[in-house]
């Protein structure tokens, strides 16, 4: 071997001594990383198992410290687990001998378990399962149980737990308060009220009251069906709910119907029918109470006549009102008439106190006629001659303010935007301009206001009708709204104007008040239903 061969020799061993130590580098490096993540992992699975191992705790903690008692088991009643208190109820150790929850429930109730255990299986919990079952010492106990299906990761159901309840107490007070119902006791007897025990119909038992109503002893009773002392008109209606209840659709029910009583004479009673059910929902029979409501019909009947009379009677002295009214105005025509012609055929020939006297009658035959079409506009506000249209009270306002005098120096302001009601319009119309016409006719000042306000409250509309005018002293706020009481002169006011503002917002089951002092100006508020 040469020089030169020795040289690459070296070289290519000096290359393959770089590259193991290279290797050697990383493999120690990798090995390191190795260490650390094996390391860690044995941290965390330390930690897993020991938050495992709280946690189990913590569920084993729960299940020991459950006050009722709390059962696991198989898919066949098998149990698998069983909390102390479960011990105790049932008097048996699940670690200590095989228990299998089927043979612990009573015969009467087995058929029903089955059928609520294929519903837990269906639906995965059960609620309120009511049954009979034997403890080991063979004593019966009613118990309340809830339970729920257990899963396994692929949601495949593997278990189920429950918790029970002892209700053996509370069903024997239930029980116990059944059969108390089931007998008419004292009370009962004594009750002004017939009352009846009836079974599909047939009547079972009767207090003294109810053979007292229909005139038949308790045996004759007996040996009747309600349709036996029920009118005919009402036999079909009551069977009907009775029907409803036989199958479960109600457990009461409530009727005014007549009975024949033994003499063949009518009652009219208030029937209330309950139905007595035990405690699997069955019906046992049924309690009846009936109230003799005759001799209150007959009130109530009367009653529709007398208000029916009143109508009538309020009907004819409308009319009556109109042809007073008619007959009062001929006259005072003819007055005001001859008035005029006597001041225009003798104005030059009277002196000043016979032309005072002259326009003095006029003015007074006005002041009757003002009257007399007050009074008929009263009478004529009822509740039934109202026609309910849609009302817009923006629209109002600006009719009434063409219609009555508003002087120059008086503004009528609407200070807010009224809304539309569903009213009587010519009612609405009187309402509001009663009282915008008394704002206008008591202001003396220079400049006058009128402001016109609303504001919405939970079932009303409250409306404001304020003025700057003369005021109206206190002792007359409440006198103002009685016909023919007034706070102004004879001159300005019939008396009536109020009146009518106060029935016709009764009318719409409002109320109206207001505010005033004297010199500065008045305000009234009002307020209409908003289904007006």
């Amino acid at each position: 071997m040469d020089s030169k061969e020795v040289i690459l020799l070296k070289k290519a061993l000096n290359r393959q001594k770089m590259a193991r130590l290279q290797a050697e580098k990383i493999l120690e490096e990798k090995s390191k990383e190795l260490y650390d993540v094996t390391h860690h992992l044995k941290e965390a699975n330390n930690k897993l198992e020991n938050l495992l191992n709280e946690k189990t705790s913590e569920l084993d903690g729960v299940f020991i410290n459950i006050i009722d008692p709390y059962v696991v088991m198989d898919l066949k009643f098998n149990v698998i687990n069983m909390n102390e208190s479960a011990k105790v109820f049932l008097g048996y150790d699940h670690n200590k001998e095989s228990l299998n929850l089927s043979q612990l429930v009573h015969p009467d109730y087995m058929e029903y378990t089955l059928e609520s255990f294929q519903s837990l299986m269906e639906v995965g919990t059960l609620k309120n399962y009511r049954a009979k079952i034997f403890t080991k010492d063979r004593t019966e106990k009613w118990v309340q149980i809830n339970s729920s299906l257990i899963y396994n990761a692929d949601r495949n159901a593997i278990a189920a737990q429950g918790i029970i309840r002892d209700i053996t107490h509370e069903t024997e007070i239930q029980e116990l308060l059944s059969e108390q119902k089931k007998q008419l006791d004292i009370i009962v007897e004594n009750s002004p009220l017939g009352i009846a025990l009836t079974v599909d119909g047939y009547i079972l038992k009767v207090n003294k009251a109810f053979e007292s109503l229909l005139g038949y002893s308790e045996q004759e009773l007996k040996q009747m069906h309600v349709r036996d002392i029920s009118t005919p008109e009402d036999k079909e209606g009551s069977i009907a709910l009775l029907q409803q209840m036989n199958r479960g659709e109600i457990d009461n029910f409530a009727v005014v119907k007549t009975y024949t009583r033994k003499d063949g004479t009518s009652l009219l009673a208030k029937t209330q029918v309950s139905a007595v059910r035990n405690g699997k929902g069955k019906q046992d029979y049924q309690v009846a109470l009936i109230e003799d409501i005759t001799a209150q019909k007959q009130l109530e009947l009367q009653k529709e006549k007398l208000l029916q009379e009143l109508e009538a009677s309020n009907q004819g002295l409308q009319e009556y009102a109109h042809i007073v009214s008619h007959d009062l105005k001929s006259p005072l025509r003819s007055i005001n008439a001859l008035a005029s012609w006597l001041m225009e055929d003798y104005k030059d020939v009277l002196d000043e106190n016979g032309l005072f006297n002259l326009r003095q009658m006029q003015e007074k035959v006005e002041s009757m006629d003002r009257l007399i079409t007050g009074i008929l506009k009263y009478s004529s506000i009822t509740s039934d001659n109202q026609e309910r249209t849609s009302v817009d009270l923006n629209e109002v306002i600006k009719d009434i303010e063409e219609i009555i005098f508003i002087p120059e120096h008086v503004e009528i302001q609407i200070t807010d935007t009224l809304p539309t009601l569903l009213a009587d319009r010519t009612k609405v119309h009187q309402l509001f301009q009663n009282l915008m016409s008394n704002a206008v006719v008591h202001i003396e000042r220079e400049k006058g206001t009128v402001k016109i306000g609303v504001k919405e409250l939970a079932n009303h509309w409250q409306f404001s009708i304020a003025d700057n005018g003369v005021g109206i002293p206190k002792q007359y706020h409440e006198r103002i709204f009685k016909i023919f009481q007034s706070a102004g002169t004879k001159e300005r006011s019939t008396g009536i104007g109020l009146s009518i503002v106060k029935k016709i917002i009764d009318l719409y089951e409002g109320k109206i008040w207001l505010e005033s002092t004297v010199g500065e100006g008045t305000t009234f508020y009002f307020t209409l239903k908003k289904d007006v």
